[in-house]
């Protein structure tokens, strides 16, 4: 399976209205520290994220996500809104 596509189904548990992954990887190949891990930048709104502040809805993004990093997803940007924020 496709990194991407593991991604996107681990995240339907929050049920997203919207998603977008980027693979940002080949922008950072061979940076120090990197043990071959991807780097990407997930768009995601919820209505899970509701009420919720920023680090609660980090949270519940790496809940989903956790057992992939580091080795898998070595760097993930992060920008989660609330149905109700768009």
């Amino acid at each position: 399976m496709i990194l991407i596509d593991l991604i996107t189904q681990r995240l339907q548990s929050l049920e997203p209205s919207a998603l977008k992954i980027n693979d940002d990887s080949a922008l950072h190949a061979g940076h120090q520290g990197n043990g071959g891990g991807g780097h990407f930048t997930l768009y995601i709104t919820s209505s899970h994220f509701s009420g919720k502040s920023l680090i609660m809805r980090h949270r519940l993004i790496y809940q989903a996500l956790g057992d992939l990093i580091p080795h898998k997803i070595h760097a993930l940007s992060i920008h989660a809104s609330a149905d109700n924020e768009t």
